[in-house]
């Protein structure tokens, strides 16, 4: 019980790794989401130690958690996305990308195509079989399905 006693007297250091935590996660989304959390638990661990009452603490980490989502937030959005006119996410960031065969499409048919340890089914865009290992770009995604066409070899 120790441990507990000194983070209950010391609730400025909880904050203080609720914010790193939230900071970490940040860097996974790169959303401005989670680092909003982490600015209410910043504010939190500068009140705790002139406030006693968890209520009022965790009161404060929601207020300053919203305020900066209402806030901060688009601001950030706005800073650090302004180059991004449409920015995709996800499986929309296929387009675009190059991979390599797998599974050999057969015409008309499917096979699996490799790009940065993902496999995708994959069709060619043409009909036309492409063979093991021939390098492909992603030209279009319909559900799970990228249809892709064989890179020209220079």
């Amino acid at each position: 019980m120790p441990m507990f006693d000194y983070l209950a007297q010391n609730l400025w250091l909880v904050w203080t790794l609720v914010s790193l935590l939230c900071l970490i996660l940040e860097l996974t989304s790169g959303d401005f989401f989670v680092m909003c959390f982490a600015i209410g638990g910043i504010f939190t661990a500068l009140l705790s130690p002139f406030v006693d009452s968890l209520t009022i603490q965790i009161i404060t980490f929601s207020v300053c958690s919203v305020l900066s989502i209402i806030f901060v937030r688009p601001v950030m959005l706005k800073y650090f996305h302004r180059h991004d006119k449409n920015r995709v996410s996800n499986a929309d960031a296929l387009i675009g990308r190059e991979g390599r065969i797998t599974e050999p499409i057969e015409g008309n048919g499917f096979g699996r195509v490799q790009i940065d340890g993902d496999y995708w089914k994959a069709r060619s865009v043409d009909g036309v079989a492409i063979a093991y290992g021939q390098e492909v770009r992603i030209i279009s995604r319909d559900s799970i399905i990228v249809t892709v066409e064989k890179l020209s070899i220079n």
